[in-house]
């Protein structure tokens, strides 16, 4: 059982409840581990100006990222999360859970940045000179490599903060590789 509750409107400072009420109409909820971040007055804010920066990396892209990263580092909550998220960005079922396993059969360009991804994960930033060579062969540039180390950042943090807090997941739940596999 988690020690972390999931804050409510009233339990969060103005700014976060000022936040809060921008999520709600926006997604139309405050999800879960959003309403986490508002346990501390400032990293609601902070996450969600890092998350929404500017990139040159698409929406589709950015999901590639999340759900390898978030493979790699076990999140359940992030790997439902964006599992929603990769279906209304264009993934099926079937791409979402390569994706996972940090590759893409169905197109050359998301593929290298799926092995890219994962690897900068695994190896904790130290990135096989292949993989990177392969990225950039693959059509992206150094300023793409950037700011997929960003969005690995983005996510990682994420992904921590759901391991430690354990708070609910509330999108549909993911299902393990090793099940879908099966």
């Amino acid at each position: 059982m988690s020690t972390f509750n999931v804050p409510t409107r009233e339990e969060v400072s103005a700014n976060n409840q000022a936040i809060f009420d921008n999520l709600n109409k926006g997604l139309g909820f405050v999800p879960n581990l959003f309403a986490t971040y508002a346990h501390s007055d400032t990293a609601l804010e902070n996450y969600l100006n890092f998350s929404n920066a500017k990139t040159s990396l698409s929406a589709k892209e950015k999901e590639v990222v999340n759900l390898a990263v978030s493979q790699v580092n076990n999140c359940l909550y992030c790997l439902s999360a964006h599992t929603a998220i990769g279906k209304m960005n264009g993934f099926s079922e079937e791409q979402i859970l390569e994706l996972r396993q940090g590759k893409a059969s169905f197109d050359t360009k998301l593929d290298a940045l799926a092995k890219l991804s994962r690897n900068i994960t695994e190896n904790r930033g130290a990135t096989d000179t292949e993989v990177l060579e392969n990225f950039l062969n693959a059509g992206y540039t150094k300023g793409s490599v950037i700011d997929v180390i960003s969005l690995v950042g983005d996510k990682t943090i994420s992904n921590y903060l759901h391991k430690t807090t354990q708070v609910p997941v509330d999108f549909p739940e993911a299902q393990p590789l090793e099940a879908a596999n099966a």
